[in-house]
């Protein structure tokens, strides 16, 4: 099964690859006026940490603008157009190294995925703001639970590779919501590995989990970018190469990590998105309030 995975996982970056080769040759001569050096080592940096759990979207998108290298109109298909390689090399990657019972990565792969088509439709029409602060006081609660365990204040936590009956289930359907947020702009990857480690998973199992879940919605999504021609192709070829480097030397890290250090690494990642999501749905309420006073 895993061996299945790994092969539609291969014809996906193919056919990505010649979308996106033949797109480029054809307009070769038409490229944007940025920089491949900063956008390079954008690429190198954002999918470094994406490895560890970041997300890449965030902190690319703020470091795009600093430093001027794409228009805000084509950012959602630059982002997935440049991050679609690296993500399906992450999959590849810790779908190979890390053991994680097929059963449960094939059921929570397609729950996320259909998440993303089914629930789409459902998840756009509710509010950013409340769906960023509902997620990012949920993440904060999961990390303080994990830094009690951690510390062994009270007893929970695993190191299970695989899930079933009722535990199946609860990880199913909500890697399906997790899938469905991901079309209001939520990042899968922090809440994935609280979802992982709440249900008595190992921390390592949530890389091949959410990394795969993220490569089988990518691929389809940024096809759509690239033929609508909705995308700055010299940023995204520039930042997916070295995209591609990063996610090799970051993968090591992570294999080589001890798990007791893994597991504060988790944590670490989860407060952050926490905050990020907390103060992007304060702001946004703060923003909200402005416009209704005017």
């Amino acid at each position: 099964m895993i061996t299945f995975i790994w092969i539609a996982l291969a014809i996906l970056t193919c056919w990505f690859c010649i979308a996106l080769v033949r797109d480029f040759l054809k307009h070769k001569n038409q490229l944007e006026p940025v920089s491949w050096t900063k956008t390079s080592i954008i690429g190198f940096v954002v999918n470094f940490f994406d490895v560890l759990g970041i997300g890449a979207f965030a902190p690319q998108t703020a470091l795009l603008k600093f430093t001027k290298q794409t228009e805000d109109k084509v950012m959602p298909g630059t982002l997935n157009v440049a991050n679609t390689l690296p993500v399906l090399f992450q999959a590849l990657i810790f779908i190979t190294i890390i053991e994680v019972d097929a059963w449960t990565l094939i059921l929570m792969l397609v729950s996320a995925a259909l998440g993303a088509i089914i629930g789409a439709g459902v998840v756009s029409k509710l509010s950013e703001r409340k769906i960023r602060l509902t997620m990012g006081i949920a993440l904060l609660i999961t990390a303080v639970f994990m830094i009690a365990r951690n510390l062994d204040w009270i007893q929970g936590g695993g190191d299970a590779i695989g899930l079933r009956g009722g535990k199946l289930a609860i990880a199913i359907i909500g890697n399906f919501f997790l899938g469905a947020l991901m079309t209001a702009g939520i990042g899968l990857y922090a809440p994935c590995m609280a979802l992982v480690f709440a249900l008595g998973m190992s921390p390592q199992v949530a890389f091949p989990i959410m990394m795969g879940s993220c490569a089988f919605l990518m691929p389809p999504a940024s096809i759509r970018f690239i033929r609508e021609d909705a995308y700055n192709k010299k940023a995204a070829i520039a930042m997916a190469i070295p995209g591609i480097v990063a996610v090799l030397i970051a993968a090591l890290l992570v294999k080589s990590l001890p798990l007791d250090v893994l597991k504060w690494v988790v944590i670490g990642v989860i407060l952050y998105t926490s905050a990020v999501m907390l103060r992007a749905g304060l702001v946004q309420k703060e923003l909200s309030m402005d416009l209704e006073e005017k």
